[in-house]
């Protein structure tokens, strides 16, 4: 692997840091440097707003999402220059988990299923952060398991009505718009039966329901629908493809989420570096520095299988799966590293004074924040399954409902 910048690839990274230091929000540089899992906030100032704002300047550069083509608010950049351009962003680019959603699964989605004339209209306001997309496909009765779907999708006309229920769904409370699969075809097997759709989250049948998580946010939604009504216009792919397209979104989820997971090691590292305990500062500790090496060790190895995937867009090619271990590993350090820092607290994290309110409280929003971060974007058994199959090349699970129709498929309360 080389990570040397090409002359080309210098010129771009100069440019892209030039535009960033004339026009960053500086003002919560700090605040965002310090921001952890679960807890991005500004102080005096709307999460929200700020983001907009932000990504609505980015876009009038054409630095949204550059690697989009420019017709659909691009500006047509190599996938390198898209890294190279993350990188320069820095912490700014916490403001954009917003959007991550829209610009990194239904933005691309869209972009291969949509109509000319819908991706002019639809892609551009999704760049520049004007609407913000959510994915409605976690279901109460399917968990992992995508293709065990129930909402229903039934022909009426040039419509579909759709009724049924999505859970889990990040973001749907504050989106505009979202990505849809849905059954269409029961008594055929479970991958074959389903369509894909795009819908206005304000249309009328459509009830939002916050889920209250332990950390104290609403970030994850229920939601209903009743009698829904939807164009078929707004179908994406053939009916009863559902399935490929949604691969389309899920391959994208990985390459988004996979790459990108925090890992805590950073923060409870300084935390280390300020925290005494009673033999003398936390981080000459014995016990603290193996616990801490050992993440260390971590954290470079994640490091560097995300340097696979840069090095292969370097070279114009498809990063493989391996983006799955950077989620499965991250996704249990950061609890791992939560836990470690709330013992070494001990009781003095009960009694902390306002000066250690800030650090202590990090973790504990980190720890429980965590296991949605397990969950999210494909559970660690999911991922498992992935790098078993796909990277090492074991053997697939055996999938005994795979050719059965799914009206057949046997379920609680149903033989």
């Amino acid at each position: 692997m080389n990570f040397d910048d090409t002359p080309q690839e210098a010129e771009f990274r100069a440019k892209a840091r030039a535009w960033i230091d004339a026009n960053a929000p500086k003002q919560y540089e700090e605040e965002l440097r310090k921001a952890s899992l679960g807890r991005v906030q500004l102080k005096g100032a709307n999460i929200l707003e700020v983001a907009k704002a932000w990504q609505k300047k980015k876009a009038d550069a054409g630095w949204a999402v550059p690697h989009w083509p420019k017709d659909y608010g691009g500006r047509g950049a190599t996938p390198i220059e898209r890294v190279i351009w993350q990188q320069e962003e820095g912490v700014y680019g916490k403001l954009g988990a917003l959007f991550i959603i829209g610009q990194g699964m239904c933005g691309p989605t869209m972009m291969a299923f949509a109509s000319e004339d819908q991706k002019r209209y639809y892609l551009p306001p999704l760049a520049s952060g004007e609407n913000i997309w959510c994915q409605l496909f976690s279901e109460p009765a399917g968990g992992s398991d995508v293709a065990g779907l129930r909402t229903r999708a039934e022909k009426d006309g040039d419509d579909w009505i759709i009724n049924g229920q999505k859970i889990w769904t990040s973001g749907a409370h504050y989106s505009d718009y979202g990505i849809l699969i849905t059954r269409t075809d029961p008594t055929v097997p479970k991958h074959k039966g389903l369509t894909m759709f795009f819908l206005d989250m304000r249309s009328k049948g459509v009830e939002i329901k916050p889920i209250k998580q332990a950390n104290g946010n609403s970030d994850f939604n229920e939601v209903y629908f009743t009698d829904v009504r939807i164009p078929d216009s707004q179908r994406l792919g053939a009916v009863g493809d559902g399935w490929n397209v949604s691969l389309t979104t899920l391959m994208n989820e990985r390459m988004s989420i996979g790459a990108n997971v925090a890992t805590g090691f950073p923060e409870l590292f300084e935390y280390c570096n300020s925290l005494m305990l009673d033999g003398g500062p936390a981080i000459e500790d014995r016990a603290v520095r193996s616990k801490l090496a050992n993440w260390a060790v971590r954290a470079s190895g994640l490091k560097y299988t995300s340097f696979r995937a840069i090095s292969a867009l370097s070279k114009g090619e498809r990063p493989g799966p391996e983006n799955s271990i950077g989620k499965l590993v991250a996704g249990s350090m950061i609890q791992d590293v939560a836990m470690y820092a709330l013992d070494l607290q001990g009781a003095g994290g009960v009694l902390s004074g306002p000066e250690d309110a800030e650090a202590a409280g990090k973790f504990q929003a980190m720890l429980l924040r965590s296991p949605a971060t397990r969950v999210e974007g494909g559970t660690d058994e999911i991922l498992r399954n992935i790098i078993a199959e796909r990277v090492l090349g074991l053997p697939g699970d055996i999938r005994v409902d795979k050719d059965v129709p799914f009206n057949q498929i046997p379920t609680r309360g149903r033989a």
